[in-house]
């Protein structure tokens, strides 16, 4: 992984369940990682390895909220190609993000 994030960094995510009452649209993204086509955006941290967030693998009509481990992430390395932080990232709202599909801001 190019870019891993700092226990620092990470120490500002909120823990697992702790937005899920927060409606989809409005959910803070805290980090985004990406690989060419691919988006992984985080909205909360298990503190340990498990990420919650918006996965979406390159296609608009499969991308989904669901669990992501950070091991996981460091790990992939396609033909030479790895998972990269978004350094110039700004934490925001889901809704704010516009690579984000409008079906996946509904409940």
């Amino acid at each position: 992984m190019w870019n891993p994030p700092t226990l620092r960094q990470l120490s500002v995510i909120p823990g697992l369940y702790v937005t899920e009452h927060v409606p989809l649209a409005d959910k803070i993204i805290y980090m985004h990682f990406f690989c060419g086509a691919c988006d992984w955006y985080v909205n909360e941290f298990d503190g340990t390895d498990l990420f919650f967030g918006l996965a979406n693998l390159g296609d608009d009509q499969c991308a989904e909220w669901g669990y992501v481990s950070l091991q996981e992430l460091k790990d992939l390395n396609i033909r030479g190609l790895e998972i990269d932080r978004d350094l110039h990232w700004k934490t925001c709202t889901a809704r704010e993000i516009e690579n984000i599909p409008r079906h996946c801001l509904c409940l």
